[in-house]
Order: C-alpha cells, then sequence, then structure tokens
C-alpha cells in the first residue's frame, strides 16, 4: 500500500506556448514540455527510467524521439483523465521498484490539426451503433443528455449553468496565459451563440493546442529537485459506459463516485481540508457534477453554491483556478493542464495564486462520463 507523501512531483511544466501552435506538431509539443519539465527538475533525459503518455502518442514514439531507455511504460487511454490515472500508476511503479523517474506527457495539436489523426466513425462501436444512428456525435451533443435531466430534477437553472463560466472567466482574467481574459456576465453567456440546447458558445470549451508534462518520483529523493516537492497524497480511477446513453443515472457519475472518494480517503482528508480544486470542465455543467459527487455539496446544491460565489476569487472554496477549459486552454484532453495548476498552487507559484494552498484536488473526466482520475495533492509529507 501506498502511504500518502511516498511519490512526489519534483518537475512540471507547459509546452512553451498554448493556444494557436500551428508550427508544431503533436510529437513536438509532447518533446517540448517534457524538455520543460526537465529543465524546471535539472534533469536530464538519461535520467528518466518511466514514460507514460496517451491519446495521439505511443510511449515507443516519443520514448525514440527523446532518447529515452524507459524500465516502465504506460499508455493506458481513457480520455481526457488519463493523465490522472498515469499519476496514479506512476506511483504504483516507483513504489514496487519498476522505475525511479517518471515523465507523463501530453501533447495535442487540437486548433492547428498539425499531423492530427482524424478520429473515425466506429460503426462497429456501441456507440456507433446504439447511438450515432439517432443523431448526436461527439461531446456537443451527447453532453446535453444527462445534462437536461440534471437540469429538470433539481431545478438547476439555465443562469447558474452561466454562473460556472462567469467565475471562471474571472479566474482566467487573473492569468496571462489564458486564452479568454476579458470579463463577462451570465447575461454575456445566455446571450452567446447556441450550439446544442442547453449549451451556448461560451458554456463550451475551448480547442486549442498546447502540451504539459509531469515528473515523478520518490519523496525520498525529492528533496534533491530545485522545485519545491509536491507530494501525493490519494488517488483514484473509475469507468463506467462509453455510451452516455447507459449511464447508471443521468444526474450523477458512477465513475466519479469512484474515483473521488478513493482518492480522499487514501490522502486521508475530509472535505475541510481542501484548500483548492480543479474540476475538469469542457462543458459548464461538469464542475457541478464534480462538487455533487465528491461530496462538496448535497445533491442539487452546486449550482447554488457557484451563484454564491463560493468557488469565486475570494470564496471559500476556490476552483479551476486557471480558467479552466473554458477560458484557459482546452486541446482535447485537458487533465494535464488540471494538474499543472493544482501542482502550481501547492508550490505557491500560479498566477493567480489562492493563499495558504496546502492541500489541492484534481479531479478529471474521460469521455461523456465514461472515466474519471482524481489526485490529491499536497505541500507538506504526512
Amino acid at each position: 500500500m501506498i502511504r500518502p507523501g511516498e511519490i512526489a512531483i519534483v518537475g512540471a511544466a507547459e509546452s512553451t506556448r498554448i493556444g494557436s501552435v500551428p508550427e508544431m506538431s503533436q510529437i513536438m509539443l509532447h518533446a517540448d514540455a517534457a524538455l520543460n519539465a526537465m529543465a524546471d527538475a535539472g534533469l536530464k533525459p538519461s535520467d528518466i527510467d518511466g514514460l507514460a503518455c496517451v491519446g495521439n502518442m505511443f510511449p515507443q514514439q516519443l520514448a525514440h524521439y527523446l532518447g529515452l531507455v524507459p524500465r516502465w511504460v504506460d499508455g493506458t487511454g481513457v480520455g481526457g483523465c488519463s493523465f490522472m490515472l498515469h499519476v496514479r500508476h506512476a506511483a504504483a511503479a516507483i513504489h514496487a521498484g519498476y522505475c525511479r523517474m517518471v515523465l507523463i506527457t501530453h501533447g495535442e495539436s487540437g486548433k492547428s490539426r498539425i499531423n492530427a489523426t482524424p478520429r473515425p466513425a466506429e460503426p462497429q462501436s456501441l456507440s456507433g451503433q446504439f447511438e450515432a444512428p439517432y443523431g448526436p456525435f461527439g461531446p456537443p451533443t451527447l453532453f446535453p443528455i444527462p445534462v437536461l435531466r440534471y437540469m429538470k430534477t433539481y431545478g438547476v437553472t439555465h443562469e447558474m449553468l452561466a454562473m460556472v463560466a462567469v467565475v471562471q472567466r474571472e479566474w482566467a482574467a487573473r492569468n496571462p496565459r489564458a486564452a479568454m481574459r476579458d470579463p463577462i456576465t451570465v447575461e454575456d453567456v445566455l446571450n452567446s451563440r447556441m450550439i446544442a440546447y442547453p449549451f451556448r458558445l461560451l458554456q463550451c470549451c475551448l480547442v486549442t493546442d498546447g502540451g504539459g508534462a509531469l515528473i515523478l518520483t520518490s519523496a525520498d529523493r525529492a528533496k534533491d529537485f530545485p522545485q519545491k516537492p509536491v507530494y501525493i497524497l490519494g488517488t483514484g480511477e473509475s469507468v463506467e459506459t462509453t455510451m452516455v446513453s447507459q449511464m447508471e443515472d443521468f444526474t450523477s457519475s458512477r465513475a466519479f463516485r469512484v474515483a473521488g472518494p478513493t482518492a480522499m480517503q487514501a490522502a486521508g482528508i475530509s472535505h475541510a481540508d481542501v484548500d483548492h480544486m480543479m474540476i475538469y470542465d469542457a462543458f459548464a455543467h461538469l464542475p457541478l457534477y464534480g462538487l455533487e459527487d465528491l461530496g462538496f455539496c448535497e445533491r442539487g446544491e452546486a449550482g447554488h453554491f457557484i451563484m454564491a460565489r463560493n468557488t469565486a476569487p475570494g470564496g471559500k472554496l476556490p476552483l479551476n483556478t486557471n480558467g479552466g477549459g473554458l477560458s484557459y486552454t482546452h486541446t482535447g484532453m485537458y487533465g494535464m493542464f488540471a494538474l499543472q495548476e493544482s501542482v502550481r498552487q501547492v508550490r505557491g507559484t500560479a498566477p493567480a495564486q489562492v493563499p495558504g494552498v496546502k492541500i489541492s484536488l484534481c479531479h478529471g473526466v474521460g469521455g461523456m462520463f465514461s472515466a474519471s482520475g482524481t489526485v490529491v495533492m499536497g505541500s507538506e509529507r504526512p
């Protein structure tokens, strides 16, 4: 059993540029972020003996490109939260002695589509057979299916969904790297172009280019690195279904309800111990589900919680402080960027720094509620 704080993040960095980077292919974005993370940790490629990457990149491609000779690799892919699972798996691998220094990378040309592989329709898949023939395809048309049920069940209003975007734009205004920094109001959100009911343009994630990387090692070695260690206190993971129509409950994610509490229990923390939180926000409803499924709000109360500015600057639970996928960046797989912000907040180096962050909880989603991963990070080793 891995003890809280036994593993630490000693390197963390994003690609040099995010947003529109048409001069870089996806493997170049991976490599740029990886080299930046190595520089952050004071390491060179020969120091790395574990590698995890996913999506558009097999570990063998990136290992060859960077000149790595790994003794442990992980190509687990469950969507945008794959990186949370990579952190969990890497911690277990280091604990087991399979490797000593793990590099986790992400790179995606989501906007420029430089050597990006088109997503096939996959008509033979379950969703291709039983959902696509009826019209929905892709997140903007699949996510509204559970959201409408959630809104009707709990009386969640369009204004509450809009407020998620408004508050996160306030955080983004404090972040020079955020793609969207101009203030917006609830009225601005509700007057923006309809994409797929009930989502309007400002409630949908950005589409950008970028990458990020993390380096993990044992806490015993963490004191030897130039940056303040960020300790892994607890992790969790789960999956549910690839078909959004087959969710156990449209008003809740079973994967969230497993991954989140598992991580918090492993960390030995309560809700009151969390100083800062990141919840993957490809669309405006996801923070509501996350707050409720992880027990920070009662059922149907998350919308009121955000409307009361509890997650805004100065609020009691700062949430998505980089601006999130709605205003900071979203390459298609956003989980790496959520992890990066949690690291920055725990280190005390975030552009929109929350005072006194000792514990940050980072929670991700994969697909349309098909998977989830959670990582609890701390500034101190228990």
